[in-house]
């Protein structure tokens, strides 16, 4: 009877044993405040025998109804029904797994990416690389009791969902691995860098099974938030935790560390680039922040809501920089077309463009916006054709009076004279005027419906909408660039207004130490541009104009691995 009792007695605490790993684990953790992007060394021993399974959590916990964003709050409950998690399930928004036994949590497989997915089914593209790819099942995850506060089902579906969906990627994780610029999958299940998979890159796992010693490090995630507290376990034990703190300049709502002078840089770049042309600094400035600022926003707040209104200060604020000199130096602004333009995209981008926002997939509503911005380059390149330039004398006459003054200053060493506009006559549908002694009409009222085409566009994705509006100005209006420039000018002032009203009402602020970055370069580069503006012909501001445009083209349709 007695040994019957033992024996029960040492089934159960074997028992116990095997499942919590509470014994014979043991770790050291090399320090316990890190500055983000510095590597974290774990060394300690395991049971003989066994695998390693080190999981690195988040201290702090999130769940969908943590997040004050309006959209966000509509979105994340109908995407956790469909991936199988309640509003209430909480997971650490940065997870990693480090492990000798990959396979007990999911396996690698080939993924498709790129191109545009009407083209394409579910799971298509147009390259192919590899990802690391958890278990649709948390019953199926081979080591349920070494996941540490991952420890059901609907956590797990969380997880999953928070790494592997490009939306909980956006909002929840905020950090990704990379294929050229397109963000595949969220770091997660970690091995040794041995493997030869881009997400194992920095990370080293030794484990000696005959005497269960270990040592592994990884690099923690280089925009970690400032004092982020993570808990260690090793083997499913709490072993301990350490503190990621503050290295650089950290933007609060971009949710990035990032010197703001090199925002300045670059908004000063793409400032001049927009003045000169008139359209595409809100993309290239959006291209900026997702490329090089890498704009995040902070937890529970998709990236795309503090993107936008953040972009808004290039587009408001680059044109006042060089409005001033087209407006009162020059006076080479056609007012009653840019008004009814600037009315009807202020209606597009405070009305219709929240409603599009909210209901109309931003994917969906990119890929074919890369549709019409190839179109339209194609179009500005058609116009340069002589059979083109033929149908529209006024602009040929014009530019080649321009391009003789050009000749003319470059002989004497003076400079050009731009012309200015001189109004022949005003009406809501008949708008006559003379620039360089061609006259010029236009339609304000047809432009003001166009504008609140604008304005959606300019709502929906944060920018000014000039890559829009000076394409349908040259083709449409048949306008010479020095025309149509200013014109999209006072367009992008009203569509930026409209939008950050927009944005404001649905409580979507902008990072301000990265929008006053923008404001300060973005007008340094308006009014650099004005005066670059006269450097170059007709020609070659439409090129550049077309090569914008399908440079945009690539960046929408995700056919960017190469870029």
């Amino acid at each position: 009877m007695k040994k019957n009792i033992c024996l029960a007695i040492t089934c159960v605490l074997m028992a116990v044993f095997m499942a919590t790993n509470l014994s014979f684990a043991s770790v050291d953790i090399s320090a316990a405040k890190y500055k983000a992007g510095e590597t974290v060394t774990f060394t300690g021993s395991i049971l003989p025998g066994q695998d390693l399974y080190i999981a690195v959590a988040q201290q702090k916990m999130f769940k969908s109804t943590d997040t004050d964003g309006k959209f966000e709050k509509k979105k994340l409950p109908k995407n956790g029904v469909k991936a199988g998690f309640s509003d209430d399930t909480a997971i650490p928004p940065l997870y990693y797994m480090l492990t000798t036994n990959r396979n007990a949590f999911g396996k690698d497989i080939d993924k498709k990416f790129g191109g545009p997915s009407f083209m394409f089914k579910k799971g298509g593209g147009l390259y192919n690389t590899s990802m690391f790819q958890l278990k649709k099942k948390f019953d199926d995850v081979g080591a349920q009791t070494m996941l540490g506060p991952i420890q059901s089902a609907e956590q797990w579906n969380m997880l999953k969902y928070a790494h592997e969906d490009k939306y909980g990627i956006n909002t929840i994780v905020k950090e990704g691995n990379k294929k050229g610029k397109v963000v595949i999958f969220s770091r997660s299940v970690i091995g040794d860098a041995s493997s030869g998979n881009y997400w194992d890159k920095g990370t080293s796992i030794q484990l000696d099974k005959n005497t269960g010693k270990f040592t592994a490090s990884f690099k923690t995630y280089r925009h970690t938030a400032p004092n982020t507290t993570f808990d260690v376990y090793v083997n499913g034990a709490k072993s301990g935790s350490y503190v990621v703190e503050k290295n650089g300049f950290w933007l609060t709502k971009g949710f990035r560390y990032m010197n703001p002078i090199w925002i300045v840089i670059g908004a000063i770049a793409v400032g001049t680039y927009f003045s000169m042309i008139g359209a595409a600094g809100g993309m290239l400035m959006g291209a900026f922040q997702a490329l090089v600022v890498q704009t995040a926003g902070p937890v529970g707040i998709n990236a795309a809501n503090v993107l936008r209104p953040s972009n808004i200060a290039l587009t408001l604020f680059s044109p006042l920089g060089s409005f001033y000199r087209f407006a009162v130096v020059e006076k080479r602004v056609a007012w009653p077309v840019g008004l009814s333009f600037g009315a009807g995209i202020f209606i597009g981008s405070v009305w219709l463009g929240g409603y599009v926002t909210q209901y109309l997939s931003m994917k969906a509503y990119k890929e074919w916006l890369g549709v019409l911005v190839l179109l339209m380059g194609i179009k500005t390149l058609m116009e340069m054709t002589p059979a083109a330039m033929n149908k529209r004398k006024n602009i040929k006459a014009m530019t080649q009076k321009f391009n003789a003054a050009v000749k003319k200053a470059k002989e004497t060493g003076g400079a050009v004279e731009m012309g200015s506009i001189e109004p022949v006559k005003s009406g809501l549908t008949d708008y006559r005027f003379k620039f360089w002694g061609e006259e010029f009409r236009i339609n304000p009222l047809l432009f003001c419906f166009l504008g609140v085409i604008v304005g959606v566009a300019s709502r929906a994705f944060g920018i000014g909408g000039g890559f829009l509006l000076v394409p349908m100005m040259t083709t449409i209006a048949a306008l010479p660039m020095y025309v149509a420039v200013p014109i999209s000018l006072v367009g992008t002032c009203f569509s930026s207004i409209g939008s950050f009203i927009g944005y404001v009402i649905n409580g979507y602020l902008p990072d301000m130490m990265l929008a006053i970055a923008i404001i300060i370069g973005g007008f340094a580069g308006g009014m650099l541009g004005s005066r670059c503006q006269k450097m170059f012909s007709e020609k070659a501001l439409k090129i550049i104009l077309a090569c914008t445009l399908f440079f945009l083209f690539f960046r929408f349709l995700k056919i960017e691995y190469w870029i």
